[in-house]
């Protein structure tokens, strides 16, 4: 399968290596530009007492939201220089969507593009740039005042996933 999803070939065709098994880029140069737009999610627990401190905008280091949402999004634009074989694409908008609950926040990132390939990566690292951001914000929140050695026992990142992918002709 392509990185977007679609068979290449053969099924035993391999994308990302060449006959003689080196890694390379999937060549999209043929295909046809379309309407993307990927919208992936995820979640990060954390103690009660923080996520209050987040609603209330009481973390020491400021608006939690805001640089998680700033980081969500230089993620998105710099994908293509963390994971190998990623297209540098034209991103054409990118919203963020964070929902406090009592003891998790969780974040939706959507991706758009118009391409030759998808934007499903962009959208994962959005999420999990987000989430680590969070995370950074409210770290001294988090530690565990009972045990020094016991650094995040509450804390951590879950169900980062791709929730939608669509795909239409220009």
């Amino acid at each position: 399968m392509s990185e977007d999803g679609e068979t290449a070939g053969d099924e035993t065709d391999l994308t990302h290596t060449d006959a003689e098994g080196e890694v390379q880029m999937v060549d999209v140069g043929d295909k046809p530009d379309t309407a993307r737009r990927a919208v992936a999610a995820g979640e990060i627990n954390l103690r009660p007492e923080t996520v209050e401190a987040i609603r209330d905008d009481e973390v020491s280091k400021g608006d939690v939201l805001a640089t998680a949402r700033v980081g969500a999004v230089q993620a998105v634009k710099h994908t293509w220089e963390t994971i190998p074989m990623c297209h540098q694409i034209p991103i054409t908008n990118v919203e963020t969507d964070f929902e406090l609950f009592a003891d998790r926040v969780t974040l939706e990132v959507a991706v758009e593009t118009t391409g030759k390939t998808g934007c499903e990566m962009e959208a994962l690292e959005g999420v999990t740039t987000g989430l680590n951001v969070v995370w950074d914000m409210v770290k001294a929140a988090e530690k565990s005042a009972e045990n020094a050695d016991d650094q995040y026992p509450e804390t951590s990142i879950d169900r980062v996933r791709v929730v939608e992918k669509t795909k239409r002709e220009l």
